[in-house]
């Protein structure tokens, strides 16, 4: 598997990730098989947060993994903060108390990379920046990161952090959802993909080198579910079949490649716990999907270029 360096850190990865929020629901042999599966296929990063399974998905993670001291350097464990019941909470003791806990949970002396999930608008920046010193003084967490924020939230908390500055943001991207891309292609332009909703998140990331990784590579709307395989895209899917036939792969895997061939370097998270399903994924290494081909599959998701 292709690999990458997680922002301006000498952390290398491969070039996806494995989201574990659905393992908590796992026995532990099935968990195993999964961890296993993922190490073959070169999936080395494993992303978590303290809310997947109100903990347990961390839980079953340790359990099936079973590391040594030795094994552990061989993976990369990554976990995220800050939401809890009712509202979210930047606050250096909640911070800290989180990682305490998904340490507990994961069976690990450290943690590689610590994202502070959804935006805390009450967020105090000093006091952030008091806990990732704390936790980096500590050893307890190796890098730093944030996921769904803009670029003036993240301008905000770098402001703090000195040396610590962010290294990743994990943002909402699939073929169906790409805000993130829409604004680019419609620069000076009254409709509605023109509407710049998050600041050119993408273009900042680039230019600050932070890693871009896309959540729910597969969904459309927020929850709603898979576009592929899904009759209600069927333009889409038409074009993610066509070219799985060309290039002898799955449309999962295409919907894959598509992500990758962008030069940002973007990390997808795929969450998937189907061992099959993870290996023809992977198989989106072996494809360079033409600069025509990219944008056959963006017009199929019902993308109009001007």
């Amino acid at each position: 598997m292709r690999k990458l360096k997680l922002g301006k850190s000498d952390l290398e990865v491969g070039a996806i990730s494995l989201g574990c929020m659905r393992m908590g629901e796992l026995p532990i042999r099935d968990a195993s098989e999964v961890l296993a599966n993922a190490l073959e296929n070169g999936v080395d990063l494993f992303d978590h947060a303290d809310i997947y399974g109100k903990g347990e998905s961390e839980s079953v993670f340790a359990q099936a993994l079973n590391l040594n001291e030795d094994g552990r350097e061989s993976i990369k464990i990554q976990t995220k903060c800050g939401i809890r019941k009712g509202f979210f909470d930047f606050s250096k003791e909640h911070i800290l108390a989180s990682v305490e806990g998904s340490l507990k949970r994961l069976n690990t002396d450290y943690i590689d990379s610590l994202l502070l999930h959804r935006p805390d608008v009450l967020i105090e920046p000093e006091e952030v920046a008091e806990a990732f010193a704390v936790l980096k003084e500590s050893g307890k967490v190796r890098f730093f990161g944030v996921s769904n924020q803009n670029p003036m939230q993240m301008e905000l908390l770098n402001k703090y952090l000195g040396d610590e500055h962010l290294m990743i943001n994990q943002l909402q991207l699939s073929l169906v959802h790409t805000p993130m891309i829409d604004a680019g292609f419609n620069v000076n332009m009254q409709n509605d993909p023109s509407i710049n909703r998050d600041g050119h998140v993408l273009d900042y990331c680039r230019l600050n080198d932070i890693t871009v990784q896309a959540w729910s590579p597969f969904q459309h709307g927020m929850i709603e579910g898979p576009f592929v395989g899904n009759d209600s895209f069927p333009e889409v899917n038409k074009k993610l079949q066509e070219l799985a036939e060309k290039y002898e792969v799955t449309d999962s895997a295409i919907a894959i490649a598509w992500i990758l061939r962008h030069p940002a370097n973007i990390q997808p998270v795929v969450g998937t716990m189907n061992t099959q399903r993870l290996t023809d994924i992977t198989k989106a290494f072996d494809i360079t999907l033409s600069r025509q081909e990219w944008y056959e599959l963006y017009r199929s998701a019902g993308n109009n270029l001007p």
